[in-house]
């Protein structure tokens, strides 16, 4: 009211030739937030400015800092009379101007010019430092001061020092305020920045003390102390002194109370900020930035609906409150909701917005995400191009929808690249089951001398696990920094590596080295167990494993082991008395049932399941796999169909469904079938599936091998190689299985001649064409199938003809035979020294084991009368005898047998 009444009558003044006139109206304008209108009165000035116009107009265009006040700024200080460069304080705020506009180098010109510059122009380049984020140089500057401070210089200092928290700052920081003069203790600013910085550098405890060492305490203090508890993630702590808090909140402490509630989200933290929330004056419901701080915590609470009720209620919504609502959906897996309230947008998406809608697409993979997602990033405007961190989120999302050449591509556009998206690059390509080429991106880190952390460490053990190769996985573990070797997430990584590798040894060793091992590390070994057909063992780590550690992801491993080594009576067991039968553990005991051909109790389970929620692919694709491998297509038929009706939109599911029901009908000769089946696939999902790959080592170069691979230099001899081989072993008496063919033959083939140029059995037929006589051979293959050759029989033979040792996995399994058939055994019989006698004849004699199984299977029958036993029973010697000397075997005993 008194400057509106002031500016009127200056209005009516007609003679304002007055400098002290308008200097005094120019300052009451900038002091009341209104610089603009100091710029329009400026514009009708008709007499020179003197200094104090100019420190008042320099001052107004500092404040304000867009384009008219820059080009304004400039002028006066390019005109300004050369008597005036004398003047300090019209120079400081000319410095500060120039600081404002983010001026650095004609500031610090202008700086250097000035011949006696006292501390209050010395404060003005500091303050410019610090609010350009150039610490250091603010840092530089104090320590050439000639002057005692005052207060103003210490409150900046401890800016810049809480903001760089680095050795230096810190020992600047806590020098300088040791050395503060006693008089500048009632300083509450000063004294506030000083709590900033202590627990910026994780001090809380001295900046605790400093707190409770102030007299009087305002609202800025204690929100100094509370975002302080906040950074160093004691909320709790944060909340505490909320509640002892003698003054009214602002809206700062509205905030930072917000953010202890969002990050804590427990029933105290959901208590208080709804209590908060609630209270919260009228007059704060148009502070977007509180607002934004509530909709957050609403959202990390879970209620979605009361966020969105506070959106909608917001009538000035700013890009951060979308980022806000966005954001908080994808956390909460409302992917939909995400894209669209994007697509409702009114305001061109930040660099943010981007990143959290590349995350939502990555995530939702459906086609809507893919063709968002795609469509964004081709619209997105070349300034983001160098946004590391935005890259980063697209190359991921990317690499999600399978699209490594797009991903590829624009990663190369890429002109400073920094380890993170080196990293984001890797894992893709182990998404992309690429762990090959996620290799070979570690030779292009060591050039740029990037040094390996903690992910990307992490993204290597990965893919060497994927890749499976013995000596890539102990030259990769070299490289990674000795300091890591301590960092438990590593160890785990290492664990499971060295379990996918089949090296069961080295992954308890590393185990074993833990002296608390956590939730991680136990799950890890569990799974390293399961996955090497060690079912006996991961169900005794997890009986030995601290219950309060088991949650459901060790469920999810130990009953995979049950499944893995057809331990079924466990499974009941451990399924019974899991308290946490969710979607993953409930799939898990489908996955179990499914693979020892017990398909009504695994209905069953999905039944129970859906009374309550909605049903789950896996769940279903877990049955359509048993019912490949039992060759049951009618069964696959019926869960395939009732796959259409509930999974629409799940194409990629849709389309493994589709490949395992035409594998099945062609595992029962029905081709034609088989073959309508492919062509209804790729009319209505489109023909992209993922090729079978088998990876091999050979004098450290790791190979690819495709199902008829011609693209080898010497492929003409490998092939030839494969056709000998085969001739070799089908004269010693191996039948090709031909129900493995999943389409009809052409003329110029024959079933041995397919099932010869498999992946795997060109990769061994390239070790016979470098070698004569190769004694190791390793093999690993990027698809897990049932018709797995290990299982099939063919390396064994190759290895006892040639007498090479081979080890063929796959990037998801490893087989360990004798293992597989005791467990088997073990989980029929129930009798641990039967098991060890079975154990110690394995080594001996086969038909000693035939006897004794069939012995147990006569006496036994009646009380083990499930089929299903007596199946599991009998295809555990199957595997076993597969696995022996065929020459072993006389005639006598094979009628004895069959």
């Amino acid at each position: 009211m008194v400057l509106s009444n002031a500016n009127r009558l200056f209005s009516t003044i007609n003679n304002k030739k007055s400098n002290y006139m308008h200097a005094m109206m120019f300052k009451d304008l900038v002091s009341n937030k209104m610089p603009e209108k100091v710029l329009d009165l400026f514009d009708q000035m008709n007499i020179q400015p003197d200094q104090f116009v100019l420190s008042t107009l320099f001052s107004a265009c500092a404040r304000l800092a867009n384009d008219r006040a820059k080009e304004t700024g400039r002028k006066l200080l390019d005109q300004m009379p050369k008597h005036f460069h004398n003047d300090n304080v019209l120079l400081t705020s000319a410095i500060y101007m120039l600081m404002k506009f983010g001026d650095i180098e004609n500031a610090e010109n202008l700086f250097q010019m000035m011949k006696k510059k006292d501390i209050i122009t010395y404060g003005a380049i500091m303050k410019g430092y610090v609010e350009n984020k150039m610490y250091d140089k603010a840092l530089d500057l104090f320590e050439q001061i000639p002057f005692a401070l005052q207060n103003t210089s210490y409150t900046i200092i401890f800016n810049a020092c809480a903001q760089l928290a680095n050795d230096r700052a810190k020992e600047i920081g806590r020098k300088l305020f040791h050395q503060m003069p006693k008089h500048f203790h009632n300083n509450n600013v000063l004294l506030t920045s000083a709590i900033d910085m202590l627990t910026k550098f994780g001090d809380v405890e001295t900046a605790e003390n400093l707190f409770q060492m102030m007299k009087k305490k305002d609202i800025i203090t204690y929100g100094a102390i509370m975002k302080g508890y906040v950074e160093n993630n004691m909320n709790d702590k944060a909340l505490d002194l909320f509640e002892q808090m003698p003054l009214n909140p602002n809206n700062v402490i509205h905030i930072i109370v917000f953010n202890a509630c969002a990050e804590l989200a427990n029933d105290r933290a959901k208590e208080i900020g709804r209590k908060l929330l609630h209270q919260m004056p009228k007059h704060f419901h148009n502070d977007i930035i509180l607002l934004n701080s509530a909709i957050d915590m609403l959202m990390k609470f879970g209620d979605v609906e009361n966020a969105e009720n506070l959106f909608q209620m917001m009538k000035k919504k700013d890009i951060i409150t979308y980022g806000a609502m966005i954001k908080r959906y994808v956390k909460n897996n409302m992917y939909d909701k995400a894209l669209d309230l994007f697509e409702q947008m009114p305001l061109n998406p930040n660099n943010v917005i981007y990143i959290i809608v590349f995350n939502a697409c990555a995530q939702i993979l459906n086609d809507r995400g893919e063709e968002i997602g795609r469509k964004l990033l081709h619209q997105m405007p070349k300034h983001f191009h160098n946004d590391n961190v935005l890259l980063t989120s697209a190359i991921d999302m990317l690499m999600r929808f399978g699209d490594v050449q797009s991903a590829e591509k624009l990663f190369r556009t890429i002109k400073k690249k920094d380890i993170v998206l080196y990293g984001a690059m890797m894992n893709g390509y182990n998404i992309n089951n690429e762990p090959l080429k996620c290799l070979q991106l570690l030779e292009e880190i060591k050039q740029h001398g990037f040094i390996l952390d903690e992910c990307v460490s992490t993204i290597l053990i990965n893919a060497c696990a994927r890749l499976g190769m013995i000596s890539r996985c102990q030259l990769v573990i070299d490289q990674i920094p000795s300091y890591l070797y301590n960092n438990q997430c590593i160890r785990n990584s290492l664990i499971h590596m060295w379990g996918k590798a089949g090296f069961v040894e080295n992954a308890k060793k590393i185990f074993q080295s833990i002296d608390n091992p956590d939730v991680v590390a136990y799950n890890a070994m569990i799974y390293v167990y399961g996955l090497n057909r060690m079912g006996l063992e991961a169900v005794d780590l997890y009986r030995k494993m601290p219950h309060h550690l088991r949650n459901e992801v060790t469920y999810v491993c130990v009953l995979n082991g049950c499944s893995h080594s057809g331990l079924l009576n466990e499974a009941h067991s451990i399924f019974n008395e899991s308290s946490q039968k969710n979607k993953q553990v409930i799939t898990t005991m489908v996955d179990c049932l499914s693979r020892l051909y017990i398909f009504d109790e695994a209905q069953k389970l999905i039944d129970d399941y859906e009374k309550s929620n909605p049903p789950s692919s896996v769940m279903y694709m877990a049955i359509l796999s048993g019912a490949r491998n039992s060759h049951q297509q009618i069964l696959s038929k019926k869960i395939y169909d009732r796959m259409k009706i509930l999974f629409p939109d799940e194409k990629e599911t849709l389309k493994s469904g589709s490949i395992l029901l035409s594998n099945t009908y062609s595992s029962v000769g029905d081709y034609q079938e088989a073959a309508n089946i492919r062509l209804n696939r790729i009319k209505k999902l489109g023909t992209k599936i993922q090729p079978g790959v088998s990876w091999t080592e050979f004098k450290g170069e790791i190979l690819e091998f495709k199902a008829n691979d011609r693209s080898h230099p010497q492929s003409e001899e490998i092939h030839a190689k494969a056709k000998y081989i085969s001739d070799v072993l089908i004269k010693y008496g191996y039948d090709y299985d031909s129900s493995w063919i999943t389409r009809p033959l052409d003329e110029d083939e024959t079933i041995e001649s397919v099932l010869c140029t498999h992946s795997e059995q060109l990769a061994i037929a390239y070790h016979f064409v470098q070698q004569e006589n190769p004694k190791f051979i390793q093999i690993t293959k990027n698809l897990l199938t049932y018709a797995f050759t290990l299982l099939d029989g063919v390396t064994k033979l190759i290895a006892k003809i040639w007498q090479c040792k081979i080890i063929v996995r796959d990037a998801n399994d490893s087989t360990v035979i004798r293992t597989f058939i005791l467990k088997t055994i073990r989980y029929i019989i129930d009798e641990d020294h039967i098991v060890s006698y079975l154990n110690h004849i394995l080594e001996k004699s086969l038909s000693d084991y035939v006897y004794i199984i069939l012995t147990i299977i006569s006496s036994r029958f009646e009380y083990y009368h499930w089929i299903n036993k007596l199946s599991a029973c009998l295809k555990g010697l199957f595997l076993y005898m597969k696995d022996i000397d065929i020459e072993e075997i006389d005639e006598n005993e094979q009628n004895k047998f069959f």
